[in-house]
């Protein structure tokens, strides 16, 4: 019966698992939006393809920091693109 109770706490281990997985998936969606909102861009009519490669760039652009090192991605986020207002990389810091 040790094996029916060690199966009984794995599937209670992965409940737990799948939950925490949910709790952080909607935690990063909230913060996202609440970047999107407060930099304006929850009320601009972008289409879905623009916003997603928008962020792939914004990703490729922090991964290319962190093959720096912690100096690299610490300076880097915080100089404004040219012609931007700094807004996006002052948002991402909010938690």
């Amino acid at each position: 019966m040790a094996a029916k109770s060690s199966i009984t706490d794995i599937d209670a281990q992965i409940e737990k698992l799948r939950e925490r997985r949910r709790s952080m998936i909607a935690k990063s969606a909230e913060r996202f939006a609440r970047a999107a909102t407060k930099s304006g861009l929850a009320e601009m009519e972008i289409a879905d393809e623009e916003i997603d490669r928008i962020f792939e760039e914004i990703a490729a652009r922090f991964r290319k920091g962190e093959k720096k090192g912690a100096a690299g991605v610490s300076t880097s986020p915080r100089r404004p693109a040219a012609g931007g207002t700094g807004t996006a990389a002052e948002v991402s810091r909010d938690s």
